[in-house]
């Protein structure tokens, strides 16, 4: 099954002063019960953040959460010593585990433009605890970036606790990207820019596209294009 959700069926959540934000899935405010999570990914925000504005402390428990910073410079502070300036480049992952609290501002004075994942993990009970890497991804071209990844088969990515992977992936005009997967795990694909064609389906700038049972999955860039894919298994064992 491939299902298409355009951009103007995503949910335009309104936050306040200095947050815009856009949630894949249900999230705060936004409730439907036919759209709560993909597999084990629950949470997906694709958020703007204005100068000196941002999300104060607040405490998380039993998630992996993952920062991906598009543009700007996102400030991240937590109860168990990390604070690091996140970057395009790098990707961040908390395990929220047994109990963090964090932040997530803007102290600059541009916008940052960041998409959050939150994935309900393999094992409960976990400590807490907090990765950033250099992954470089913002280069790539024509070409899947695994990100993060719980699947063990991938060096050098961020490690999650999840049988999940993340890809940034770039293709051009007329080149196609082709992925590999199972029946038994499910496939989203959220476009950031430009258009491609996915298994002979059109998918435009914010729109994402939802695959099930799906083995061979062709990307092909009917303009030049940017997107994420997130592989998932359709149940996350031991949770």
């Amino acid at each position: 099954m491939i299902r298409l959700i355009t951009d103007s069926q995503r949910y335009e959540a309104k936050v306040g002063e200095g947050l815009r934000s856009h949630y894949l899935f249900s999230f705060a405010d936004y409730y439907d019960p036919e759209n709560m999570e993909f597999g084990p990914l629950r949470v997906f925000n694709d958020d703007y953040i204005s100068p000196r504005s941002g999300f104060p402390s607040h405490p998380h428990s039993e998630l992996e959460i993952i920062t991906i910073v598009l543009a700007g410079e996102l400030t991240h502070k937590d109860n168990i010593g990390n604070e690091t300036k996140v970057t395009p480049g790098l990707v961040q992952r908390m395990t929220s585990g047994t109990g963090i609290t964090h932040s997530e501002t803007n102290e600059t004075d541009e916008e940052v433009h960041l998409l959050q994942l939150w994935f309900l993990p393999n094992k409960r009970g976990l400590a807490p605890s907090y990765e950033v890497m250099d992954v470089d991804f913002i280069k790539a071209k024509n070409e899947l970036v695994p990100l993060v990844t719980g699947q063990k088969v991938l060096e050098d990515v961020v490690y999650i606790n999840s049988n999940s992977t993340v890809y940034y992936g770039s293709v051009t005009q007329g080149e196609e990207i082709t992925f590999r997967t199972f029946k038994l795990r499910r496939t989203l694909i959220y476009v950031l820019t430009g258009s491609v064609l996915v298994n002979n389906v059109e998918a435009d700038g914010h729109d994402q596209i939802r695959l099930d049972e799906q083995e061979v999955i062709g990307i092909r860039g009917t303009a030049d294009a940017t997107f994420i894919l997130v592989d998932v298994p359709a149940v996350e064992a031991n949770y």
